[in-house]
């Protein structure tokens, strides 16, 4: 099974791009978007010539903002939408399916923003995410994946000490949030298999080439629960697809 996961930046914009193509050359069983930027009638519309899957989104109540959606070949036992706390809800970040062995989580976590103005916020968002997850997690092992918005170690970014405590994504209060993640029980898949590999990026800039430099950031990922690790066939990042800000970024399970 491979499991594919995507910040978008728009779904009505990429699908006038490349998108179906992509989609072919990539073949995912499960395709999770970030950033969707549509309604969910719009989702449908945008998607409307995809054959043989499944679709759900959840979308932000203020229209063309946030948002995430799943494609699936596999029909999921049952699709949730938020982690039912309301002020937490409004803005479509969390999408889970639930499947036979795994809870998968699709989410796309609030941005600090170029001021910091939501880095507040955000470090109130990530306690209750990762409270919903070992929730879930009580059930049956989860795969969280998705637009994480946050560089976890130095590894992770092109230029990590001029970013340090000055750029949204990077900010200590962010990191702090994705150590409760990983020391809470929940793996990076990409840096447990490939620890020391280096310059492997998902976000690039729009400015200055950025992408063409590669002077990008690693903020998509796929974390599993502990005791799903052995699953994991393989992790991977599709630098090559383009079309977003951002590139998908992948895991294949033993299925």
């Amino acid at each position: 099974m491979k499991i594919v996961s995507w910040n978008v930046n728009g779904i009505r914009a990429i699908a006038k791009k490349n998108f179906f193509t992509d989609l072919e050359i990539i073949g995912p069983d499960i395709l999770c978007m970030q950033e969707i930027k549509a309604q969910e009638n719009h989702v449908v519309e945008a998607l409307e010539p995809l054959k043989g899957y499944h679709i759900y989104s959840n979308s932000a109540k203020r229209p063309g903002y946030s948002g995430t959606a799943v494609i699936s070949k596999i029909k999921p036992f049952n699709v949730t939408r938020g982690i039912n706390i309301e002020v937490h809800d409004t803005e479509g970040r969390v999408l889970c399916l639930e499947f036979e062995t795994f809870f998968l989580v699709n989410v796309y976590v609030p941005n600090s923003g170029s001021d910091l103005k939501r880095l507040d916020y955000r470090q109130d968002w990530d306690k209750v995410f990762f409270n919903y997850l070992k929730d879930i997690e009580s059930l049956k092992p989860v795969i969280v994946c998705g637009d994480l918005n946050v560089a976890h170690k130095p590894i992770d970014l092109a230029r990590p000490k001029a970013n340090y405590n000055k750029t949204a994504g990077y900010m200590q209060e962010e990191i702090d949030g994705m150590d409760r993640l990983t020391v809470g029980g929940l793996a990076d898949t990409f840096r447990r298999l490939y620890p020391d590999e280096t310059q492997r990026y998902s976000w690039w800039s729009y400015r200055a080439g950025a992408r063409s430099k590669n002077v990008g950031w690693r903020i998509d990922y796929f974390l599993v629960s502990e005791s799903f690790l052995p699953s994991v066939k393989n992790a991977f990042i599709l630098e090559d697809i383009t079309g977003s800000d951002h590139c998908p970024v992948g895991i294949e399970l033993n299925w």
